[in-house]
């Protein structure tokens, strides 16, 4: 069994890291940020000082914070990881930032003949409890061997996509696809609604057809009940959406759909909802319409 420091330990991380917990391996939690979680530390999670020290004790680490700034930060500052870095550690980034800041980051950890997966996660709050997640990596195939024991105890999908940064571009173009079929489901259902139907039975028509998707079983259901406590924000896919339009401009292409689903989300950002669920996209389409699917 493994060493493995995990530093991040949120909605996501803390499932995550539990789920590492019960395979058997031992962790490592850094306090630098605020209380390690107490399910952690009575599972026999050891709380550290310093991403230096969880660096310095762990075989892996991981990385499991909202953006690109976060990252940067616990990897190189003072008390960083970098500074407890020693040969063929492993750090595995499975945050979901910049594909050209991760290629950057992975070239300082490499400098110090230790090993960098950019490995970021699709699957929410529900994929990180059960362990289901699919986990998109970018770095080189034998670093990928020695950490896959560790993605298996977290994820079911686990590929590798490609080189360091790989892995973040295929969850940047995940959430483009993600936001998409969000807006496409509220927009039917906002439709269905004001037409006089009834949202949660065509809903059930849809779920038989060829428009049958996740994003229909589950957020479909949530945008009917008006369940949108986070799973996983707005504010977050906002942030993804961000690196999809700022790449777009790099490559010099038109992301013209992502562009307007990121408008509808900035809607719901103004109306105070930053916090929300992103299912709760839907609240800015109600909002433009003047119509709510539901009874409030």
């Amino acid at each position: 069994m493994a060493k493995i420091g995990f530093i991040g330990t949120g909605i996501m991380g803390s499932p995550m890291a539990s789920n590492l917990q019960k395979a058997g391996h031992s962790l490592f939690l850094s306090t630098h940020h605020g209380a390690a979680p107490t399910d952690l530390l009575a599972a026999g999670a050891v709380a550290l000082a310093s991403p230096k020290e969880v660096a310095q004790e762990a075989e892996f680490i991981i990385v499991m914070v909202p953006d690109t700034p976060q990252v940067e930060d616990v990897l190189f500052r003072e008390d960083g990881i970098a500074a407890g870095l020693s040969p063929n550690k492993v750090v595995i980034d499975m945050s979901s930032i910049s594909p050209t800041a991760t290629k950057a980051f992975a070239e300082k950890i490499n400098a110090k003949n230790a090993q960098y997966l950019d490995a970021p996660v699709s699957g929410g709050e529900v994929g990180a409890k059960a362990g289901t997640l699919s986990i998109m990596v970018g770095g080189d195939e034998k670093t990928f061997e020695r950490a896959l024991p560790l993605l298996q105890s977290m994820g079911k999908n686990i590929t590798l996509v490609g080189g360091n940064g790989d892995g973040q571009t295929a969850k940047v173009a995940n959430q483009i696809i993600v936001a998409l079929n969000i807006q496409a489901v509220a927009e039917a259902l906002v439709f269905a609604a004001k037409n006089g139907a009834d949202p949660a039975k065509v809903r059930e028509a849809l779920m038989g057809g060829f428009a049958s998707s996740k994003i229909l079983e589950v957020h479909g259901e949530r945008m009917i009940k008006g369940t949108f406590d986070p799973g996983f924000r707005i504010s977050l896919h906002q942030k993804d959406l961000n690196l999809a339009l700022a790449g777009a401009r790099e490559l010099g292409i038109n992301l013209p759909n992502t562009a307007n689903a990121q408008q509808v989300f900035s809607t719901c950002a103004a109306l105070g909802g930053s916090n929300w669920d992103h299912s709760a996209l839907i609240k800015g389409l109600e909002h433009m319409a003047n119509f709510s699917i539901r009874d409030e």
